[in-house]
């Protein structure tokens, strides 16, 4: 299965097991929820490439050089050959397979070729330190428990390191002046675009956390 399907497949199936539950447990869907599934979902996939920079950084520096050099060759994008590539079903798990998504991604930002960098310090930190708080809020949003309060007071804590780290690095993007190295279609695809899921979303969930603790229940994800 292609690389980038295999990702696809993975959120959707972490999304709808969230709906699922809700609609199990409460018997309805609710937008807000449905979005931060989806966010949840997309973080704990991401958290696992992260996971997959910090093992294998060695690999992917060496392989950023070879995808530097096969793009000089065949004109093709990395990431999309890279999200192209068939993975076997025994490799699924495999961070070497993984690391190279880091490694074409390092030919638009060549901070995540060198482990000295802020951006692949702060995935790597994602990675190891939000899956379980992501977890729990996932959890949390879709069952309601722990108490609202408590919840409120992890996400707080959680969306603002999420929208506070995702603009730091579009900043450091910026003033490393790394977006004169690619198109202008490079830089909204690999990096607007997603920085901007990374910072508008939990800068709402900023607001649901707020909910929570002010409210002192689940009413903002309706119930």
């Amino acid at each position: 299965m292609p690389a980038g399907l295999l990702s696809a497949l993975t959120i959707a199936l972490l999304t709808l097991l969230g709906l699922c539950a809700r609609y199990y447990v409460h018997g309805d869907f609710n937008a807000i929820h449905g979005l931060f599934s989806l966010f949840f979902s997309t973080n704990l996939l991401i958290c696992y490439w992260e996971a997959c920079l910090y093992l294998r950084r060695d690999y992917i520096e060496t392989r950023a050089a070879y995808w530097r050099e096969r793009r000089r060759e065949t004109g093709r994008t990395p990431a999309v050959e890279f999200l192209a590539t068939r993975v076997p079903v025994k490799r699924i798990l495999s961070p070497t397979v993984w690391a190279d998504a880091w490694a074409t991604y390092s030919m638009v930002d060549e901070s995540y070729a060198d482990r000295r960098t802020f951006g692949f310090t702060a995935d790597v930190a994602n990675g190891f330190f939000t899956p379980v708080p992501t977890l729990i809020l996932y959890g949390a949003f879709t069952v309601g428990f722990p108490p609202a309060v408590v919840a409120g007071i992890l996400a707080a804590m959680l969306f603002w390191q999420w929208v506070y780290v995702s603009s730091l690095y579009w900043v450091s993007f910026f003033v490393a002046g790394r977006q004169a190295l690619i198109t202008k279609r490079e830089s909204l695809v690999y990096v607007g675009a997603p920085n901007a899921f990374w910072v508008l979303c939990p800068a709402f969930g900023l607001y649901v956390a707020v909910r929570l603790i002010l409210d002192g229940n689940y009413s903002v994800l309706g119930f």
